[in-house]
């Protein structure tokens, strides 16, 4: 049987991978906006998505991260 992290580091790995992830994420979406037509729309459209995006790939590390210690 595999020994369960405690709460503690669940959480300090959770929080290091989520700062990871969205460093890369803004990077990510700044070089795709580079290289979106200059019509407003298109940037506005994709900005608005890759700006509420980020929370759904994020949802299960904080959910891990999370969990209350098994006794």
């Amino acid at each position: 049987m595999e020994a369960a992290l405690r709460a503690g580091v669940r959480r300090a790995i959770g929080s290091i991978g989520c700062v990871l992830f969205l460093v890369f994420w803004i990077w990510a979406c700044l070089a795709v906006g580079d290289r979106l037509p200059d019509a407003p729309w298109a940037k506005v459209l994709f900005f608005a998505v890759a700006g509420t995006g980020w929370g759904l790939p994020l949802f299960p590390l904080i959910a891990w991260a999370n969990r209350p210690d098994v006794k």
